[in-house]
This record gives structure tokens, sequence and C-alpha cells, in this order.
């Protein structure tokens, strides 16, 4: 039994419904606010939702797929070409509709709730990281106004801050001291902040079988394996290791005419925060003694610039984690070693 099509714009009150009647073949369109959404699914026959991979949209259709209903995910960029005139609700369930009919239309994954909550951990901690380093970088620029320098990097600030400190207390008036210490004190709250959320993300490695087998592989550590396994949804949404890399942007971007195909750099599309996780694990590899142990690696470094070897080696990377997942196997250091 073919399932009927039906593709929600959704939104924060009103929902706009497209579908096609199966019976007469007309086109119906119809808003819904939020509260009525599940009753209205819950007393129509089973049938396929789709929807933009956007805010709320793996909440909606986890409760969607409890109710009997199959649900799509699509990206908005594919979306996109398919908005015809101007861009309504209407216009664009319209256009979800269409995108979901299409030969080859790729679909995201819907997460599960652990996997969305382990996201939200990593999302937080990232904003508190950006609000540390605005704190720190502006105490630097600060004292570098009265002549007191401070080094780059989190780690050498915190250790040279205290003297610094004392010689601004014998230097400058004790209201700015003062501010300056509240800085500092801020400082501190946030990096109490972040060691409490990598504190629960690193139970939430020790309990995921599948974190624990990603943290072997050279490179991948606390955040990249706990990122990935959220951020992945399920390894049997891509076809094979290569269409993973590329839906994080580490596969290169193609252009070519009358035959002729031209490869150029990667194309940065997908998810930045894991795409920048990886390269700094490859990063880290390079920088390794990898870098004269394993011989592939070393004849890739003497042909191609350091940069260029880091995002080859992140796209490797990518492709084992996702071997990994896929196939339920274990990283193999033999297999890296003559690869």
């Amino acid at each position: 039994m073919e399932l009927n099509v039906i593709a929600i714009d959704i939104a924060k009150q009103v929902f706009q419904l497209h579908w096609v009647d199966s019976e007469t073949g007309s086109i119906e369109r119809r808003k819904l606010r939020r509260s009525q959404v599940l009753a209205w699914f819950a007393n129509r026959e089973p049938a396929l939702v789709l929807m933009e991979a956007c805010g709320g949209a793996h909440e909606w259709g986890r409760q969607l797929l409890r109710m009997g209903h199959q649900v799509r995910l699509l990206s908005p960029r594919s979306v996109r070409p398919f908005v015809q005139r101007n861009k309504t609700d209407a216009a664009d369930a319209h256009a979800i509709w269409t995108t979901g009919q299409q030969p080859g239309a790729k679909f995201v994954a819907i997460k599960t709730l652990g996997q969305q909550v382990v996201l939200s951990l990593h999302r937080l901690r990232a904003q508190l990281m950006k609000m540390r380093i605005m704190q720190t970088n502006e105490l630097r620029g600060l004292l570098y106004e009265f002549g007191i320098i401070l080094p780059e990097g989190h780690r050498a600030l915190l250790k040279e801050l205290p003297a610094a400190l004392v010689v601004a207390s014998e230097r400058l008036p004790s209201m700015l001291v003062e501010s300056l210490q509240e800085q500092v004190r801020r400082i501190d709250s946030m990096d109490a902040d972040i060691a409490g959320i990598e504190r629960r993300l690193a139970q939430q490695l020790r309990e995921t079988a599948a974190c624990k087998t990603l943290a072997d592989i050279p490179g991948v550590g606390l955040m990249t394996a706990t990122a990935v396994v959220a951020s992945m949804g399920s390894p049997a949404a891509y076809h094979d290791g290569r269409e993973f890399a590329a839906s994080i942007g580490l596969a290169p971007r193609q252009t070519g005419t009358g035959g002729r195909v031209r490869q150029l750099g990667i194309s940065k599309r997908g998810d930045a925060y894991l795409r920048t996780l990886l390269m700094h694990g490859a990063r880290a590899i390079v920088r390794s003694s990898h870098a004269t142990t394993w011989p592939w690696l070393a004849e890739l470094l003497k042909r191609r610039p350091y940069n260029v070897a880091v995002a080859a080696v992140a796209n490797k990377l990518a492709r084992t984690i996702w071997a990994i997942l896929a196939k339920g196997q274990t990283w193999r250091a033999s297999a890296w070693q003559a690869a």
C-alpha cells in the first residue's frame, strides 16, 4: 500500500500542510495551530510525513513516528530551489512536498532524545567557550593598555594572571583592580561550568559503547566521539563513508564542463562544529609520531601542503568513523599503518 505524502512547514505557532488527496487527486492545503497538529494526525491513516530538518523537527518526528506515521526530514538547502515565486508558508510546504518526490532525494536521520541531549551539552559548552574567550581577550586588552602584557592562550594566561594582578594593584586605582578581579572570577566560574559539562559528556562516553569504540581511534577523543555519535543520527542514513564525509564538508568541491571535472578545496558544507573537531583531531595526528611511523602519511606530507594533508586525514577519520559505526567493527591500527 502506497502511503499518502503530507508535507509540513513547521513554525512556532501556525503549521502549514500540503498534500494531494489519493482518491480525488486534488491538491489540499491546511493551516493548523501547534496544539491541533498531533490530534489531526492521530485521526488519519498512516502517512509519509515530510518536514525540513529545522528547529523542533526531530521532536515532531519522534512524536509522529510513535503514532505509526513514517517521517522523513529534508535539508533546507535541498528544499529552497523548489520554492516558487513568493516565499510563504504555503509555498514552503509545497516545496517540501515536491522535494520529497525527487529521485535520489537525501533525508536527514531523526535523532533520538539521547542524541539531542548530548548535542545540547556540546552547544552549551561551545557557547561558554566563546564567552570565556571574549572575557579573557577583554582582560588581556585592558591590562595591555597599562603596559602589562599577558601571553596568548587560556592556560598560559591563567598561569601569568596572578602576578599581573599584583603588578596592577601596585600601579592602578583600586576601583579598576577590583573590577579586573571580578572579571577573573567570572572567567573562573565559566571554567567550572565548562568542566561540569565535560564531566557529563565523559559519563556519556563511558555509558555508550559506540562512543567508547570511537575513542580508540587516534585523533578522536571525548568531544569528537560524543559529538559524532549524536550528530550522525543513524549510520544507515549514509550510503558509505564518503557520503558521510561529504555531508560535513570534508569532500572536495567539483566544477567542470565538456567532460572535464576539476577537484577544488573541501566544500565546508554541513555541520561546521563537527568538521572543526575532526580537523583538530587530524592536526593532532599529523603533528604526532604517526607522521613518521605511518608510511602513507609521511608520503602525503611530502607531496602535499600541510593544511591539505590535515584535511585529507580528517576525511579519512570521517570515513573510518562511519565504517566502524555502520559495520559494528573496531579500530585496527594495522589498517591505518598500511593504508
